[in-house]
């Protein structure tokens, strides 16, 4: 074991240094008794979609980025110096805008994130083959028995690949290295961007102990605040709690709750990971409270949403409209029991008729449909004797995307598809 010779995190080496490495001069050393006896990690690319514009346009190297929508819309992400001004993930933008007044901000170009993110996930897969992707941009990995193959600790090759991403792709990650997923998520975290933390077994319930309740996947504010009416608001406080006691604030989940507490976690990473959804949203520009304003943008999301389901090879057997209201309350409404579609006309009628109910006479700022239930798409609209008209629905939007990918989006369009008085954008 070389656990007590430091890592550098800049040239991957194991150094004879103590302060800096002796080999680059750096100072960003790994030292941890448990360092090379781990595993598992959490890979998590850093500030991934304003990394890659700031990858692409120098110019913005130094500047405060937002990546998201128009004023009315959310922050998808922030550059590193946008959130020392406040600014964070999903907040409005008006006040990020305000938080941060000489922002640039961008919209995102999903195509191209995508794109790099799948770079960094073959580069991950070329490490092991247990990749448990989480996102675009984060992954969990499990090392175990890799060593012979690298010539090396899980640790010591997880920093080569740190350093690889970064003179290969040109953004950062930050590695969390633990027994565990929970812990290994929870390293990742702390030394953000470039960082490379180590949480072992032996420190795991002392680490966590003085921390609020809310670190712990699963516990949202309902849960924190029942915990809280036990006078449960650190980790440590869970410990003290007999499971009997929690059972019956917070239901079955009290098992596991205090296994994490203790810095335990039975899960393993999984290297494939199903697709719960696929989905599609737009936030307005004014607020719409109108069915007939909304039906035709609802239209062209459930054309969107079935686009995806086709290029992912997949079927729906339920859709759920979203909706959010000007004072940011979230609505959500699911029809379940659909035969297994990739139709947008098959998305769009139960949605249609969950749309017509919600049209009250509140103003809407978003709308969004997910398409839930998902299976292969080798069972999407086959019909039966109930239903012959579905092979000739799925013929037609063939033969319409078919003309669409010859001619351009815009060049085939639904009746519905128009707003009155306006003309769908491409």
């Amino acid at each position: 074991m070389t656990a007590g010779i430091p890592l550098c995190r800049d040239c991957a080496r194991l150094t004879g240094g103590t302060l800096r490495c002796a080999a680059c001069g750096s100072p960003r050393l790994v030292t941890h008794p448990e360092r090379d006896g781990l595993a598992i990690a959490h890979v998590d690319c850093d500030a991934f979609y304003a990394a890659i514009e700031k990858r692409d346009d120098p110019s913005l190297r130094d500047r405060p980025l937002i990546i998201g929508g128009g004023r009315r819309g959310v922050v998808s992400t922030a550059c590193y110096i946008a959130r020392t001004r406040g600014v964070h993930s999903a907040m409005p933008m008006f006040k990020a805008l305000k938080a941060c007044p000489d922002a640039v901000v961008l919209r995102p170009d999903m195509e191209k994130y995508v794109r790099v993110g799948r770079e960094v996930r073959g580069m991950m897969q070329a490490l092991t083959p247990l990749v448990e992707p989480v996102s675009i941009d984060e992954a969990f990995l499990d090392l175990t028995g890799t060593e012979r193959l690298h010539g090396a600790s899980p640790a010591v090759t997880l920093a080569r690949f740190a350093c690889a991403v970064e003179a290969q792709v040109g953004i950062t990650v930050s590695i969390g290295l633990a027994p565990n997923k929970f812990l290994a998520k929870i390293a990742s975290d702390l030394e953000k961007p470039r960082g490379f933390s180590v949480i072992g077994r032996a420190e795991a319930q002392a680490f966590l102990a003085p921390r609020p309740v809310g670190i712990l996947p699963g516990i949202g504010q309902a849960a924190a605040a029942r915990l809280g009416s036990l006078g449960i608001t650190m980790v440590g406080d869970l410990l003290r709690v007999p499971v009997p006691r929690l059972q019956a604030a917070i239901g079955r989940d009290a098992a596991r709750l205090a296994g994490l507490a203790r810095g335990e976690d039975p899960r393993r990473v999984q290297p494939v990971r199903e697709a719960k959804s696929v989905s599609g949203e737009t936030t307005f520009a004014e607020d719409l409270r109108d069915f007939s304003a909304l039906r035709p943008i609802l239209w062209r999301l459930c054309e969107t949403v079935a686009r995806r389901l086709v290029r992912a090879d997949l079927a729906a057997g339920s859709v759920t409209l979203k909706l959010k209201d000007a004072s940011f309350r979230l609505r959500t409404r699911t029809r379940s029991g659909l035969p297994p579609t990739q139709l947008a006309d098959r998305l769009f009628r139960p949605s249609e008729a969950l749309l017509r109910e919600a049209c009250d006479g509140t103003a809407y700022r978003l709308i969004g449909v997910g398409a839930g239930d998902l299976c292969e798409a080798i069972h999407a609209d086959r019909g039966d004797l109930a239903d012959q008209g579905v092979r000739r629905e799925a013929s037609r939007a063939a033969a319409v995307e078919a003309l669409r990918t010859r001619f351009g989006p815009a060049s085939v369009q639904r009746g519905l598809a128009f707003t009155p008085g306006k003309t769908p954008k491409a």
